[in-house]
């Protein structure tokens, strides 16, 4: 049986959609965005979020399959170094789709695929605690209205 099997095909054989997809995440590692059709890009996502997985781990064993998967030592080792460290307290969804609208030529959809910055830990000041605190919610302010009549 063929359960979560499947795949985007891309109207391409095997070998040249695994090539290209594999271009396209380490072009996406490189630059860190892409611009490239919606089914390309989600496609593709799946596999840069395999390889920043294995970047996470760390280990010589996740560091030689990404290598196979890559295919590009180099890319690879910006991705164990630079890329896999940014989320390490993050257990998933490092990228993200942007549509932008329809292709002029063949009005494919197209959008931008990203790897998500990584965001500073929001630290609460006192003086965002205080004010937080004095004003109520809209919602605690009408039961006090209808005690009031």
């Amino acid at each position: 049986m063929r359960h979560l099997k499947h795949t985007f095909k891309v109207g391409r054989t095997s070998e040249h959609r695994e090539a290209m997809l594999r271009n396209m995440v380490c072009s996406l590692f490189q630059e860190g965005r892409i611009k490239t059709t919606l089914t390309k890009a989600k496609e593709a996502r799946r596999l840069a979020e395999k390889m920043i997985t294995l970047g996470k781990k760390g280990h010589l064993a996740a560091r030689r399959s990404a290598i196979s998967n890559l295919h590009q030592p180099g890319v690879v080792h910006a991705l164990f170094a630079e890329i896999a460290p940014r989320y390490t307290e993050r257990a998933g969804g490092y990228t993200r789709i942007i549509r932008i609208g329809p292709r002029i030529g063949d009005a494919a959809d197209m959008c931008f695929l990203e790897l998500i910055p990584k965001e500073a830990p929001a630290a609460a000041s006192p003086a965002d605690e205080s004010t937080a605190s004095a004003t109520a919610p809209a919602g605690d302010a009408k039961p006090a209205e209808a005690k009031a009549k």
